[in-house]
């Protein structure tokens, strides 16, 4: 949980392509909802919130019966010695500080999930309509048949397979697969859209457009609107 729209986006994305499941909550009342729907191996959890901070749901959590076991990791900007020990001693199961290398959180959140005997089985291949894409072996297959990528196209469509009948706009996609600093325009993700659907023929049918906003992945049909 973490109220930073851009970190909170950021953290799920490099979940999704480590392989688990995340969703992402900016308050503590959209936490407990979701807690209610979705039991999570995991929280991820910033104490800086609006409204109920992470310590008083962590403290709730540790209280609970219910929830008492999920482990907790501590998101935050605060990085004394005192703010640590306070995390720690309400329950937490490890502390992050910002900023923070994304790939240190990741190899955090599993070592957590190691020590919990929680760790969840990471699903190395995804499947559309039969094109199938391993992110270990960066592979793609259309039935029987390889298809050989770019690295900037695998990592095109390996984030809109993740983020499956989700709606990503060219601005997102952008964002997410040349880098927040990339000053290319928004065309630069057509052409390359286009170059993935040739070479992956009819599968490329997967790919829909999103007229005026952008892309996503899909077994469904075209959109329109």
């Amino acid at each position: 949980m973490e109220d930073e729209d851009h970190i909170r986006k950021m953290i799920s994305y490099a979940l999704a392509m480590a392989g688990f499941e995340a969703e992402g909550f900016m308050d503590g009342e959209a936490f407990w909802q979701g807690l209610e729907a979705h039991w999570p191996a995991l929280i991820l959890l910033d104490i800086m919130l609006p409204g109920e901070d992470g310590l008083s749901i962590l403290k709730r959590l540790r209280q609970s019966e219910k929830y008492a076991k999920i482990p907790v990791i501590l998101l935050t900007a605060k990085g004394t010695e005192y703010d640590r020990i306070n995390g720690l001693d309400l329950g937490a199961d490890d502390y992050i500080t910002k900023p923070f290398s994304v790939m240190e959180a990741i190899s955090r959140i599993k070592a957590v999930l190691r020590r919990s005997g929680q760790e969840p089985r990471q699903t190395a291949e995804i499947q559309i309509n039969g094109l199938r894409l391993h992110k270990d072996r960066r592979t793609v297959h259309a039935g029987d048949r390889e298809i050989t990528l770019t690295y900037k196209e695998f990592e095109l469509l390996q984030y809109l397979m993740v983020n499956e009948d989700i709606v990503l706009s060219r601005d997102k996609l952008l964002e997410q697969i040349w880098g927040f600093d990339y000053n290319g325009e928004s065309r630069t993700v057509d052409m390359h859209i286009k170059s993935l659907r040739q070479k992956l023929g009819d599968s490329g049918s997967i790919i829909k457009t999103v007229r005026n906003i952008g892309y996503k992945a899909s077994g469904g049909s075209e959109v329109k609107s």
